[in-house]
């Protein structure tokens, strides 16, 4: 029986080769130069694919790989390996079909559907270079869905894939078609049965209000932080001193220094010249600091020129200037006081000095430690 349905199909193929010479006459009246597309092969009842070569271009050999078992629902993916021109491009517009053409209705009734290529499952085309020649790999992906449960044996139709050449023509070539056994994804358990709900777990919400609580807190405690460092460096800033008290008038520094020297007791030790010397000292100090002039690097004549020029005259300048004259006789001429001279000594310069003190200001004038005759003296050396 297996032998008679072999030499059948023998026969069927002779028949149709006898035939081909004069089913080919009419288009071999065409220019042989022509480069329009030609089909290659009838499409077959099962596919809406059709191979488009242009004329006197070999068709390249596909090296195709596809699983040959799988479960219902689950991802399958057809390899396809070609190798074309340097110039030329696998599926230049990519793989996809309109939901209502034909393609599309012959893939579906064949059990497969294309994913959506936006989920990560769309064509993928690896382009080699190997020794001179180029290659491609086309990876599609199909999802198995049979129209009833159980075991199923479907067929992938042949897929076009598409060429583009470098001259701008499209070649397309047709896949082999693939038997594939698909199995329901629990039909490996004999008697399933449905499984229950599985137990509840504890819902989990972002807190919003928590978090920006948070951020605000933290924010809040970095400015805290911030400003608590800069009023702690304001608050130990260096400030400025206090001013200093206003100085004290010239003649309570030289009364209370001759009262000081009064009681030292010098005088009782028999220390007479360095009694008279500090008396000299303080009586040069006060003129100085009185007058406007620095009394203790002054000679004595420089101190009288200084004094004589004071305006209003001094009082007392003829009682100054022998006290002067009578200090450098003790200090330069090696002259020794007698007590009584000492004692002479300082009364005559507690008299100087009472007798030159500045009349009372009035009520309500300001009241200046500086000496008028000083204060006059610095505006005749500024008009000067």
């Amino acid at each position: 029986m297996r032998g008679a349905i072999v030499l059948g199909a023998l026969l069927v193929t002779g028949g149709a080769a006898a035939q081909a010479p004069s089913a080919s006459a009419a288009p071999s009246a065409a220019p042989s130069g022509s480069a329009l597309a030609t089909p290659r092969e009838e499409p077959d009842s099962r596919s809406a694919c059709i191979e488009k070569l242009p004329s006197g271009k070999a068709r390249p050999t596909l090296s195709e790989s596809f699983p040959a078992r799988g479960l219902s629902g689950h991802a399958l993916t057809l390899v396809v390996s070609l190798p074309h021109g340097p110039a030329e491009t696998v599926l230049p517009t990519g793989f996809r079909f309109q939901s209502d053409s034909t393609e599309a209705k012959v893939l579906k009734d064949a059990g497969f559907i294309l994913p959506n290529p936006e989920g990560g499952a769309g064509p993928k085309v690896e382009r080699k270079e190997e020794g001179g020649a180029t290659k491609s790999t086309v990876r599609l992906s199909f999802v198995s869905l049979p129209k009833d449960p159980g075991r199923h044996e479907l067929t992938l139709p042949p897929l076009p894939i598409t060429v583009a050449r470098a001259s701008g023509d499209l070649m397309t070539l047709c896949t082999a078609p693939h038997r594939i056994v698909i199995e329901d994804p629990t039909s490996n358990t004999p008697n399933p049965k449905p499984k229950p709900n599985p137990p509840p777990r504890s819902q989990r919400e972002e807190w919003t209000f928590l978090k920006q609580a948070m951020a605000v807190g933290a924010l809040a405690l970095v400015i805290g932080a911030l400003l608590a460092f800069l009023v702690g460096r304001w608050l130990k800033r260096p400030r400025p001193a206090p001013p200093p008290p206003p100085p004290r008038p010239p003649w309570e520094v030289a009364l209370e220094a001759l009262h000081d020297l009064r009681h030292a007791g010098l005088t009782r030790e028999g220390r007479f010249a360095e009694h008279f010397d500090r008396v000299s000292d303080i009586m040069r100090r006060y003129l100085g600091d009185r007058y406007g002039f620095d009394g203790l690097e002054c000679t004595t004549r420089e101190m009288l020129l200084e004094l004589r020029a004071t305006t209003p005259r001094i009082p007392v300048l003829d009682e100054a200037e022998r006290f002067l004259r009578q200090a450098d006789l003790v200090k330069f001429a090696r002259l020794t006081p007698t007590e009584p001279e000492c004692s002479a000594a300082l009364a005559d310069a507690e008299l100087i000095i009472e007798r030159t003190v500045p009349a009372p200001a009035p009520p309500g004038a300001p009241v200046s430690a500086v000496p008028a005759a000083a204060e006059e003296k610095d505006a005749e050396g500024q008009d000067g």
